[in-house]
């Protein structure tokens, strides 16, 4: 089959089932927006789309449509030529499908469905410290829905990555819903007991020493950053030869912006000022996937802190490596740990629950081993790149809304 990826970033989730479908003989080509740095494996059409102002209430529905719009010319330019998927798959995210069944009327059109913003129980208003609750509040997520809705409902089927991101999709929609994860590759994400990580700057880390990690794309309240700062000088003094790395950038993310001018990591610092023993708080940035591969080996403990939002990869990746995970308890993350069976959870804003739990992790690394294994054999069971969700997407792509 003709199998055309939609995504701005291309490959994002796809990053392993392109590949697949090409090995299975399948033809693949990519539209993308012309921004995309990634490196491109397969023939690629790009669209050229600036993001136009968000200023009101439908302003996030004026960007996507606006993108999608942009999108669907450039496809339509390849239509001109004869060019003609027989499947389009593409992230409902930006509005980039919301206009291609209007180019390529006979295509079937699959839509990676990530997420879906509520007024309850999600993302917004969950922590009262930094999210707002108004009315005003209450309709901006509603009119981000838009074209969130618009795309699914046009879909012949659509894919989620977790039962409960699924869940976040309205009952009409469920129907057309298959769960099935990107993939981890357990085969390549293997535990090293011989592991080692040079801190950029600081020292060298090794498999079986008192290492805490906690690793996002961004150090973020969405993450859980402040909640974990606010752990650490009770966990560090209790733990004096505990090391602490934080990877993530200085971006706001996902949620509130810190205000005069400072970043959130610096935020927290100066909040913990006096309380921390710096020599042993690392903070790296982002790093090369090795790199944090390497990292999360020689790691004895692993923080993972999600408002009820998207599923980040690392975590999964963590267990896969044989980390123990100490995870916030919201809907995401308790779908993946069994709590004291596949890892550990803790109420999100326990501040008190956050230190004693990984105090405890880190001091008693032989009590955690049964962790460390069930949560290995739980992603092999479960999220397994080869064997569970490669097969899974390669079905959905060729029979989904046939």
């Amino acid at each position: 089959m003709r199998i055309l990826f939609v995504h701005r970033n291309f490959p994002g989730q796809f990053r392993h089932l392109a590949p697949a479908l090409a090995r299975a003989g399948h033809k693949v080509g990519v539209l993308t927006w012309n921004g995309n740095r990634n490196p491109q494996p397969f023939p690629a059409a790009l669209y050229a789309h600036e993001m136009p102002p968000d200023r009101s209430l439908a302003g996030r529905y004026h960007q996507y449509t606006t993108l999608g719009a942009a999108a669907a010319k450039r496809a339509a330019q390849l239509a001109a030529k004869g060019d003609a998927p027989d499947v389009i798959l593409g992230s409902i995210n930006w509005g980039e499908t919301l206009f291609l069944r209007e180019v390529w009327p006979e295509a079937r059109l699959l839509g990676y469905a990530e997420f879906l913003y509520g007024t309850a129980g999600r993302d917004t208003g969950f922590d009262p410290e930094f999210g707002r609750n108004s009315l005003d509040a209450r309709m901006a997520t509603l009119a981000r829905r838009a074209h969130l809705l618009m795309a699914a409902s046009d879909a012949d089927a659509l894919v989620s990555p977790t039962r409960w991101q699924a869940s976040t999709f309205p009952a009409e929609l469920q129907p057309k819903l298959s769960v099935i994860h990107d993939g981890v590759d357990t085969g390549r994400l293997t535990p090293d007991p011989a592991a080692t990580f040079q801190v950029p700057g600081g020292p060298l880390l090794r498999a079986g020493g008192e290492v805490l990690t906690f690793v996002n794309r961004n150090l973020e309240p969405y993450r859980g950053f402040h909640i974990l700062m606010r752990a650490l000088p009770r966990i560090m003094a209790a733990r004096p030869e505990a090391q602490v790395v934080l990877v993530g950038g200085d971006g706001p993310g996902y949620g509130a912006v810190p205000g005069a001018g400072k970043s959130w990591k610096q935020v927290m610092l100066d909040e913990v000022s006096g309380k921390l023993d710096l020599g042993r708080v690392h903070f790296t940035g982002r790093l090369p996937y090795a790199d944090l591969v390497a990292l999360l080996r020689t790691s004895r403990a692993h923080a993972y802190l999600s408002y009820p939002f998207v599923l980040s990869w690392s975590m999964l990746e963590a267990m896969s490596l044989g980390c123990v995970v100490v995870g916030s308890d919201t809907p995401p993350v308790a779908e993946a740990i069994e709590d004291g069976v596949t890892g550990h959870l803790v109420d999100f804003f326990d501040v008190d629950g956050w230190a004693e739990t990984l105090i405890r992790v880190l001091a008693d690394p032989e009590a955690q081993a049964p962790i460390r294994r069930a949560a290995r054999q739980h992603i092999i069971d479960t999220y397994d790149l080869k064997t569970i969700c490669l097969p899974g997407w390669l079905d959905f792509v060729e029979t989904a809304g046939a």
